[in-house]
């Protein structure tokens, strides 16, 4: 059977867990080596994975090819305007092309209808680099991180503040498989849908004021509040200021708490820079985890653990 990669209740907890496993011993086997050399065991030797960008990248982009490089294979980037899919091509003939060609296809794209109708058609593993209505590669490397700075999943209290975006519904979806609490923050007109909160199976809520939603947190978490092509940027972002993530509001949380954000981050607006900058920011080992937690994703995709 296929493992495709969509979400994170695809692996489910067992799977999240293996994988979490995974990218702490592989990261931790590699310290102090270069970037470009191949994990002693080269565990995808041969195998080759196409990256179709329909959305701009940084982390998602090179930290997948730079995973699958160390796991021992090749990558194809494409950027889908210079496709047949581009030109327009169906997602269905798409996926059946470039499962003759590869091993496993990751695609960052809007609607996730499509990775849905990739992932239908295609005989190899379709790996969702992001959707507007999730991003579960970021939550693994998210999860990581908290576990690297010494937090227990079960029992643990995370914040979200702003924006009831992809990312959100990733980490209600993972609050609900790994057992952890989380206080989702956000203005009218810009809450998750009652579904995403559902997926978290009673660990997810949603409350209007940013000072409850981090009374108590272990974790403050936030993402940009204007994601690529949305319009009326106005209009939102006055709406959003009540919930900027600030020194102040760090204080209500608890002592010691850690800060998140999956950046590309927008001083002054979700964030202020003294938290971004500061001691409590954990944002640099969470984006060096996207590669770690790739790796992961790839070997799990492929059946070698989980």
């Amino acid at each position: 059977m296929i493992r495709h990669f969509l979400n994170l209740s695809d692996a489910g907890p067992d799977g999240v867990a293996a994988m979490l496993a995974d990218a702490l011993d592989r990261k931790a086997a590699r310290a102090g080596w270069s970037k470009g050399k191949a994990d002693a065991d080269a565990p995808l030797a041969g195998h080759v994975l196409a990256m179709v960008f329909e959305k701009n990248s940084t982390r998602t982009r090179v930290s997948f090819d730079m995973a699958i490089r160390q796991l021992g294979g090749t990558s194809i980037v494409m950027d889908a305007g210079s496709m047949q899919l581009g030109r327009g091509e169906t997602v269905a003939d798409t996926a059946r092309v470039l499962s003759g060609y590869v091993d496993a296809i990751m695609i960052r794209t809007d609607d996730h209808a499509k990775v849905e109708e990739l992932a239908a058609y295609a005989s190899v593993p379709v790996i969702n680099g992001l959707t507007d209505y999730s991003h579960p590669c970021q939550i693994v490397a998210d999860l990581q991180t908290v576990i690297e700075a010494g937090y227990s999943l079960p029992g643990l209290k995370v914040a979200w503040l702003g924006d009831g975006n992809n990312v959100l519904t990733s980490m209600m979806e993972a609050a609900g498989l790994m057992q952890f609490d989380l206080v989702a923050a956000c203005p009218q007109g810009f809450q998750p849908s009652e579904a995403a909160v559902a997926l978290g199976n009673g660990r997810a809520r949603v409350v209007g004021s940013a000072r409850e939603a981090v009374e108590g947190a272990d974790i403050v978490v936030t993402d940009t509040w204007i994601s690529m092509g949305q319009e009326h940027a106005d209009t939102k972002l006055a709406a959003m200021m009540p919930f900027q993530v600030t020194s102040e509001l760090m204080g209500g949380a608890k002592p010691g708490a850690k800060f998140l954000h999956c950046l590309p981050a927008h001083r002054g607006e979700e964030v202020t820079a003294e938290v971004l900058d500061g001691p409590q920011s954990l944002i640099w080992p969470e984006a060096e985890n996207r590669l770690h937690a790739q790796k992961s994703i790839l070997r799990w995709c492929f059946g070698q653990i989980g």
